[in-house]
């Protein structure tokens, strides 16, 4: 939304041209009525208590009553009225869970303004619906820039996403560089190498699920203070499980206690320092005006699985040596 430029709200989708009764009119008198004017919107009637909101009553129902049953008979109260400055989307919401009726509106004194037709909230529907899509998807933040983003060009795509991606591969580089540190210690003992690729594997699996939640709920109003304990929790107690799984394998595979400790423990400390990450950098794009799906999830590799690399070698080296 351009700066300065007002929020659409349901005020703006309101019309008084709509049928409206007293509680006491007749059905045949409100019948005779609608024939005689124009209105916006006739698919249902406004029922006033003076200057006040009563009820509703649809077309079908005046329509199927008997000549002289009173508009208080038939009337339904669906709901209470909603003010005009309640945004369009929290309208149309309300219309939704309402069954499609008329959405009757008033000011702050109580006094009717007019109805909102179903009719003229269907595109608020389908917008806020696309924009829901986008957002449980995680990428963006509004339909127009998820249009956008499925339609450009080749060269727009690779603009928006080279760049992060060149982050990843400077990660792999550094990666690369830090096991080559290593590498006499590797030689003698060659064991140790063929779990790093499991302890990283399993960093990225767990901060990225970390990840899709976040993004998912900052889009959302989710805030990070409402996830935190939880999310730390959870892969604290993912590591310690999927650390105590590992030491069975190794021990059964290749006879190495320390190796298996070394490796349990670095899974532990490696899945839960990568739910740490994995919550740091959405939040940090979106404090920053970028979308976080688009370059937190490359960033998010890097630091995994250099610092699951180290982690590892930090632990497994003692340890074996």
């Amino acid at each position: 939304m351009a700066e300065g430029r007002r929020a659409p709200c349901a005020g703006d989708y309101v019309t008084a041209r709509v049928p409206v009764a007293a509680p006491e009119d007749t059905a045949e008198r409100v019948r005779t009525r609608l024939t005689a004017e124009a209105y916006d919107s006739v698919a249902e009637v406004a029922v006033l208590d003076g200057p006040e909101f009563a009820g509703l009553v649809s077309i079908e129902s005046l329509l199927r009553a008997s000549a002289g049953s009173q508009l208080r008979e038939i009337m339904e109260r669906d709901g209470p009225p909603i003010s005009p400055d309640v945004s369009d989307e929290v309208a149309a919401s309300v219309i939704a869970e309402r069954g499609g009726t008329s959405l009757p509106v008033v000011d702050s004194a109580g006094r009717f303004m007019g109805l909102i037709p179903p009719r003229g909230m269907l595109e608020v529907l389908l917008e806020e619906h696309e924009e829901d899509l986008a957002r449980i998807g995680g990428f963006l933040a509004g339909t127009g820039r998820a249009h956008q983003a499925a339609e450009e060009s080749v060269r727009r795509r690779l603009r928006h996403r080279l760049p992060w991606l060149l982050v990843g591969l400077v990660g792999a580089m550094a990666s690369a560089v830090l096991i080559g540190s290593f590498e006499r210690t590797l030689d003698d003992n060659v064991v140790l190498a063929l779990f790093v690729p499991a302890v990283v594997y399993m960093a990225d699996a767990v901060g990225t699920q970390t990840e899709a939640i976040l993004i998912r709920g900052l889009a959302v109003g989710v805030t990070i203070k409402d996830v935190f304990k939880r999310e730390v929790a959870t892969g604290a107690i993912t590591g310690a499980l999927v650390g105590l799984a590992f030491v069975p394998f190794v021990l059964i595979g290749w006879s190495e206690l320390d190796v298996a400790i070394a490796v349990g423990l670095a899974l532990f400390a490696s899945c839960s320092i990568a739910t740490l990450v994995a919550m740091a950098l959405p939040w940090a794009f979106q404090r920053l005006g970028r979308d976080p799906a688009f370059g937190s999830g490359p960033v998010a590799t890097v630091i995994q699985d250099l610092a699951s690399i180290a982690i590892y070698l930090a632990i497994a080296i003692p340890l074996a040596a």
